[in-house]
């Protein structure tokens, strides 16, 4: 910055004009003891002279740092010393996936401090047409009798999606931003990229008698898994949440369920953690009348397994676990949810789509819309009673109430009843894990 007299500040001849902005340095001494420049820079000479300023100053402190890393040192120091000690275990593991199959691949070798807009836009080209198989080794990773594409020269194009290449930009852009806020970059060239948004594919839910059909399946044949799959249908659980649901979350007296946990199989290892705490996370959730009836009926069952296992089980506070008490593995359940489907006769979706579906159920089981409103966590009743326009068939809706009473949701009902149903219920079969 020039003064009132036209000369210079002393040492601000080290500020000069840089590619589109400026940059400066400062002699500084290095960890290893040796005198190095270490420069800064930004868009205009003001925002140059201030970081100028700020390395005098820590210069006359001690030792500073002038080596610039690559942008592959850079993500495994943002992976380590960020990401992991803020983030939850899912979403680290799934930057570090993203890292390490997507960017450093491409851009490791690269410094971070001269990365162009051109070089993110070759990266998400070549990365949106690369064959994942190739570059894995996904097929030369088989035996050699069970190879089928890439490696023996038949390369079958599995590329990303369009949406996983936008994640790819997602996870840069925010290691990038990070940068910017520890100065060691002027700008983030990740932000800079426009991308073509990519179309979210629609859900197609069950319909309410495709749910209900369901139901019916599992409880005639006596699943150990009907509970759960109640609660996941007309509350709109995620799976994570279910399977982590602690019997210390639901008060069965009160008829309320507060969803305060988590299991999730993270880098091999099942973990049981906190959800994250936000408002609608922290809800209480009011239990339908087939809720309470469907989770006494799992203490019922769990108790009874219990005593089966005796010294073999393993004690925990899991409302929905294996028959020696351990927690329910996330992939078991969703193959004994494709499998209950087939046998329902209904059509395969992915559990998460079952939330879909819950509106219209708790419409269909005559729940009152101010409860609906509680589960379904709509902030208005005019949006809930938009569903409860729209109510299936009075058959559907019997069935659906008949399965709320049927496991002990009736108190009309007399011992020679129960007797009577179970000598007609058919046995659990097909290899299906009880409880």
């Amino acid at each position: 910055m020039v003064g009132m007299s036209g000369k210079r500040g002393n040492g601000e001849g080290s500020i000069y004009p840089y590619r589109n902005g400026f940059a400066a340095y400062v002699w500084v001494t290095t960890p290893d003891g040796s005198r190095k420049r270490k420069y800064v820079y930004g868009p205009t000479r003001k925002d140059v002279h201030e970081k100028w300023v700020k390395l005098h100053n820590e210069a006359k402190k001690g030792p500073v740092a002038t080596n610039t890393p690559t942008l592959a040192q850079y993500l495994t120091y943002w992976l380590k010393e960020v990401v992991e000690p803020n983030l939850r275990p899912l979403t680290v593991a799934t930057y570090e996936t993203t890292v390490r199959l997507y960017i450093v691949p491409f851009l490791g070798s690269k410094r971070l401090d001269r990365l162009t807009v051109q070089d993110m836009r070759s990266w998400l080209n070549k990365l949106a047409e690369t064959c994942q198989c190739c570059a894995q080794g996904k097929d030369a990773k088989r035996p050699e009798e069970k190879q089928r594409c890439c490696a023996k020269g038949k390369c079958c194009r599995r590329t990303l999606s369009k949406r996983s290449v936008n994640d790819a930009r997602t996870v840069l852009r925010s290691a990038l931003t990070n940068a910017m806020v520890e100065e060691r970059i002027s700008k983030n060239v990740a932000q800079l990229v426009k991308v073509q948004r990519a179309r979210r594919k629609r859900p197609d839910p069950w319909s309410v008698e495709e749910a209900c059909a369901f139901l019916e399946n599992a409880q005639t044949w006596r699943d150990y898994l009907y509970p759960a799959y109640v609660l996941i249908l007309v509350l709109g659980l995620r799976k994570g949440e279910l399977l982590g649901l602690t019997w210390s979350d639901v008060n069965l007296d009160t008829g309320e369920l507060r969803i305060q946990h988590q299991l999730q199989r993270v880098r091999r290892r099942l973990i049981h953690t906190d959800t994250a705490k936000t408002e609608a996370s922290e809800a209480v959730l009011p239990l339908p009348e087939i809720c309470l009836t469907a989770l006494r009926l799992r203490m019922k069952e769990q108790e009874a397994a219990k005593q089966q296992a005796k010294d073999l089980w393993t004690e925990s506070d899991l409302v929905f676990t294996t028959r020696y008490g351990t927690p329910v593995e996330p992939r078991n359940f969703n193959r004994e949810f494709n499998r209950r489907s087939d046998r329902a006769g209904v059509r395969r979706i992915r559990v998460h789509d079952t939330r879909h579906t819950c509106a219209s159920l708790l419409a269909a089981l005559d729940v009152h819309p101010r409860i609906a409103m509680q589960i379904l966590r709509h902030s208005e009743i005019a949006v809930t009673m938009e569903v409860y326009t729209h109510v299936p068939s009075a058959e559907t809706r019997k069935a659906l109430r008949k399965l709320g009473n049927a496991l002990g949701g009736s108190k009309q009902k007399d011992s020679k009843k129960k007797g009577k149903r179970k000598q007609e219920e058919p046995p659990a079969k097909d290899g299906q894990q009880e409880p």
